[in-house]
């Protein structure tokens, strides 16, 4: 799963950022990276916590973790004062490629290249 959400750039965006992350691992997600996307305007308008923003910092959390972790995320964030707006992706699996496994080296057929 991929875990988008934005978030006001204020001195405790770092600490953010920690508590996201420690909710994420305490409810079972490894979480693979962090990224920061940038300060950018928000689409539109939005009034979240009785605040109107027009900018906020965008940040990409790459995480496994099971199907259930999604609601109570979306609660604790929703209750979280500097998230602004917070979104989970699906991310796409990429197919493993199978092992074909050894190939057989006929030795027999070496030993008598060699004495060519």
């Amino acid at each position: 799963l991929l875990f988008l959400f934005f978030s006001l750039l204020k001195p405790e965006t770092a600490a953010v950022l920690k508590r996201t992350v420690e909710a994420l691992m305490e409810r079972g997600a490894v979480v693979r990276n962090l990224e920061n996307l940038g300060e950018r305007a928000l689409p539109y308008r939005i009034s979240r916590h009785k605040e109107r923003h027009r900018r906020g910092g965008y940040f990409l959390v790459d995480f496994e973790g099971p199907p259930s972790i999604v609601s109570t995320m979306m609660d604790h964030l929703g209750r979280d004062i500097d998230v602004i707006r917070r979104a989970f992706l699906k991310h796409p699996v990429s197919k493993k490629e199978e092992c074909s496994g050894i190939i057989p080296v006929s030795y027999e057929d070496k030993l008598i290249d060699k004495k060519k």
